[in-house]
């Protein structure tokens, strides 16, 4: 009996040290690609962040030194954002506010309407209805330069003139970016990866669409409002064109306008533009920071279904 146990017993340490031994190659190898993986992501994060640095670094130069490549002021002068807060028509305060009430209301219009037709391509059934969201999608590639013309001439030839001095020439830029196509994909997207069952039920409860909507949809559809919010809203506080072209009254300009006045033909005044690049930029930043969790968690999920 000892002789029969006693080999048994001398050869599972034997077989516990070799799974023991070729474990810490395997974590080893781990760490080891987790460790390039991390450092290869740091670097690239670096990497994007050294445009928003230099600009942060050029507001505090003088004229002269913006245009050499010195990563120390010299000298360090305030005079940029001096200038930038003063010379500006209309003042930076009146810009920064054309620009937080254009972003606001075609963030607040496309997360409305675009939720409302995301729901009617994602769950309502009607004749035409592929067609009609095929037709919507071919609008992205009609650029905005093909239909300034016919935009332009009903906004000024409708019931109310919106291409004017008056305060109604606000809604002109609203109305044309009121609801994106992008927004509607991203939502039907989304809303289409929502079980069937939730709406099922609150149909069997007696809800109508509106209620469906109101009380499931759009608590459920959470990430995707959020990424439609923060991308509209960056969106038209960049947007460049359209206000351009139908923002005919100086006091409506917007900080992209803005931003135009540092350059002419012969120079460019780079430490003013970069600070009010940089004052631009922040409240996009904070509202990115605020919304990253919903922003990743929407995009990701747009495309699992449909």
């Amino acid at each position: 009996m000892a002789d029969v146990t006693a080999p048994a017993e001398t050869m599972v340490p034997e077989v516990a040290t070799g799974a023991n031994a070729a474990r810490p190659v395997g974590d080893r190898g781990a760490r080891v690609r987790r460790t390039l993986a991390y450092v290869f992501l740091i670097g690239y994060a670096l990497l994007m962040l050294v445009p928003f640095a230099w600009t942060v670094i050029t507001s505090f130069k003088t004229i002269p030194d913006s245009v050499r490549l010195t990563l120390i002021p010299q000298p360090f002068t305030l005079q940029g954002w001096e200038t930038a807060w003063t010379d500006l028509e209309p003042s930076l305060p009146r810009m920064f506010f054309n620009s937080f009430l254009l972003a606001g209301s075609v963030m607040l219009t496309n997360v409305t309407l675009g939720s409302m037709a995301g729901y009617a391509f994602s769950r309502l059934r009607f004749p035409g209805r592929d067609l009609l969201f095929v037709l919507v999608l071919a609008s992205l590639m009609i650029p905005d330069q093909l239909r300034l013309v016919p935009v332009y001439l009903m906004l000024n030839n409708g019931p109310v003139d919106l291409v004017n001095s008056a305060p109604t020439n606000y809604l002109s830029v609203i109305i044309v970016l009121a609801v994106q196509v992008e927004s509607v994909f991203l939502l039907r997207q989304f809303f289409l990866s929502i079980p069937k069952e939730l709406e099922e039920a609150a149909k069997i409860d007696g809800a109508g669409y509106f209620t469906t909507f109101a009380r499931v949809i759009l608590p459920l559809g959470t990430p995707a409002l959020a990424a439609v919010a923060i991308l509209q809203f960056q969106g038209a506080w960049n947007n460049f064109f359209w206000p351009l072209v139908l923002y005919q009254e100086q006091s409506h300009w917007t900080l992209p306008l803005g931003l135009a006045q540092f350059r002419n033909f012969f120079e460019v005044d780079w430490p003013a533009l970069t600070a009010v690049i940089v004052m631009a930029t922040l409240p996009i930043l904070v509202l990115y920071l605020y919304f990253q969790r919903f922003f990743v968690a929407g995009i990701a999920a747009s495309g699992v279904k449909g």
